[in-house]
């Protein structure tokens, strides 16, 4: 679902999100849904979302590790929620490490628990097992992003993905409409460049700051908030 084929720049990610959410409330995707922002552009944008769906907020991080066929595939870790998503393309993780892959896959996952806990501040993991799941992020030009968090959230087992983006190439367009049940954009212009190119101001915020945007978002209907930061 999208509103329009050419755009000019979004003032700022939040405002881009306040859009978004618009859209996102008009497709009918705010029932029950748990939104997660891709770490760290999809953070100010999914935070907006999930202001006005009034849907419960969390993060997904992801830390690639391989290209195993080369430039365009890729192999990854992802914190999803607080649940570690390895690739199978990785292996299998040995009790030790022995080799120099080994020692990096170690040093490559610690990092990515302590990113995790930096953004997330230690909180239980969000289930997202038989619930309906919006993906956020700030635009998608290949596609990579997106389909690492597609594919590392439905190995958890969710009912419904929908991933939502302000603006998309016509490639990535292709590859998420592919993967996702859903896919809400605002606009896919052409040509692309990258998504930085459709925000006047990119800034985005540092992981330490993540936790204090992330406070729990009020739910109507007495429903009960997960809390997250």
């Amino acid at each position: 679902m999208n509103l329009r084929g050419n755009i000019a720049p979004f003032p700022n990610l939040s405002t881009a999100g306040t859009e978004l959410a618009s859209l996102i409330s008009r497709s009918g995707t705010n029932h029950d849904v748990i939104v997660l922002a891709i770490v760290s552009a999809g953070v100010p944008v999914a935070v907006e979302v999930a202001k006005q769906i009034e849907a419960p907020l969390d993060l997904i991080i992801i830390r690639r590790l391989l290209a195993p066929q080369g430039p365009g595939s890729q192999a990854v870790a992802v914190d999803v929620a607080g649940t570690l998503v390895v690739d199978e393309a990785v292996g299998p993780r040995p009790a030790s490490p022995q080799t120099p892959f080994d020692y990096f896959l170690v040093d490559a996952l610690d990092g990515l628990a302590r990113r995790a806990q930096t953004c997330r501040h230690e909180l239980d993991p969000t289930e997202v097992a038989g619930k309906s799941v919006l993906i956020v992020d700030c635009g998608i030009r290949t596609g990579l992003t997106m389909q690492a968090a597609i594919g590392a959230v439905r190995t958890l087992g969710p009912a419904r993905i929908t991933a939502a983006v302000p603006v998309t190439s016509r490639d990535g367009l292709r590859v998420v409409e592919a993967l996702a049940d859903e896919f809400i954009y605002l606009a896919a212009p052409e040509p692309f460049g990258n998504a930085g190119v459709w925000y006047r101001d990119f800034r985005r915020f540092a992981d330490e700051a993540i936790g204090e945007l992330l406070n729990p978002i009020p739910k109507s209907q007495g429903k009960q908030v997960v809390k997250t930061s």
